[in-house]
């Protein structure tokens, strides 16, 4: 029998027992917290081994996890430059530990997957993300309340406090999208509002919400629908929708994900600042320290490492340096956030005077 036949039976137990709970404004606050990363400076990838090359290819996923979780955009490694840094992740790591997690296969047996859990140095992560102009979603952030109706075939239920199991989905793909969202009590009055959310009632759903702070709620509802599951979702942000969409998946799992995805999407584009780094630009700059070929070459190499700069051509040779021009992601001041002062210190510079580095 399929996995989404399975998961459907988990949930139809899960949903029985309807809880009358006295529910408070806190009730809410347990969202699917898990043993392993919850701060925006870390991130938990799964690994094959503990082996160094495959820490190292981890190290690469988690920031760019990292990445996304600061930014709200799920597409933050794809932006440019950020694949430079994403190969670099090591030099940003500040601590690892590895996790067991253990799951039931197919077979009914127990199976096992490692995880790798990798802490960052955040003024590090935060000067490369500032450099290469990555927008930043601000914190705290705030934690709608998931108001998730499911229909098995038995008509719709909510998924309240108690059942927070079998929203774990939807709430763990939050915490990785850098933003949590809570669960409802589940009282009676609450369960008899699964109606509400099938039918999209935005207005009732937010009155019955308005012991929960903030005042923001994600509804939706997933329910068989060609071959698979479909999910329709519908962001609320103060009494205004924000956002709907409707996904569908063969795995009913991944379908109830993309309720955190889209929550996240459209937080991002509502409160998310663009970043105070410079524009693309070409900047002169002059190198000096530059007294042999041997000083030239290291020279370019720290350039090349650099992801915050596209282009170097050299324009003129000086007794001890050069100068150059550089095409820069994010202008003079994406490269003074990444210069290494270990290997270049800026001796002069400001507005209306060629910036100059000296080459230790």
């Amino acid at each position: 029998m399929g996995v989404a036949n399975r998961f459907a039976r988990q949930l139809a137990c899960g949903l029985a027992v309807v809880l009358l709970l006295a529910g408070t404004a806190s009730a809410q606050r347990v969202e699917g917290d898990r043993a392993g990363a919850q701060g925006p400076y870390e991130a938990e990838v799964p690994v094959r081994s503990q082996s160094e090359s495959e820490r190292e290819a981890g190290f690469a996923r988690a920031l760019a996890q990292v990445f996304g979780k600061l930014s709200g955009d799920r597409s933050a490694a794809s932006r440019p430059g950020v694949g430079q840094e994403l190969r670099r992740a090591a030099d940003y790591v500040d601590g690892y530990d590895y996790r067991q997690d253990e799951s039931v296969g197919a077979s009914g047996a127990p199976t096992f997957q490692t995880m790798l859990v990798v802490r960052f140095k955040q003024a590090e992560v935060d000067a490369v993300a500032g450099a290469l102009g990555l927008p930043v979603w601000p914190t705290p952030r705030p934690r709608p309340v998931l108001w998730l109706a499911i229909d098995d075939g038995s008509g719709p239920r909510l998924v309240g406090l108690n059942q927070n199991n079998a929203a774990r989905p939807v709430l763990n793909r939050a915490i990785e999208r850098g933003f949590r969202l809570g669960l409802p009590a589940g009282n009676a009055a609450e369960q008899a509002a699964a109606g509400a959310i099938w039918r999209g009632d935005t207005a009732a759903i937010a009155r019955l919400s308005a012991r929960y702070n903030p005042p923001m709620q994600l509804l939706g509802k997933l329910y068989r629908g060609d071959g698979g599951w479909k999910a329709d979702w519908i962001f609320v942000d103060n009494g205004r929708v924000l956002s709907r969409w409707s996904e569908s998946h063969a795995d009913a799992r991944r379908a109830m994900a993309t309720g955190a995805d889209g929550a996240a999407d459209a937080l991002v584009r509502r409160y998310a600042k663009a970043s105070p780094a410079g524009q693309q630009a070409t900047q002169r700059i002059v190198f000096t320290g530059i007294n042999s070929s041997a000083d030239y070459l290291r020279l370019s190499a720290v350039l090349q490492r650099m992801s915050v700069v596209r282009g170097f051509r050299p324009v003129r040779a000086m007794p001890d340096g050069i100068e150059a021009d550089l095409d820069l992601l994010t202008g003079i001041a994406g490269f003074r956030r990444v210069a290494d002062a270990d290997v270049l210190v800026e001796v002069e510079g400001g507005d209306g005077i060629v910036p100059m580095y000296r080459l230790r």
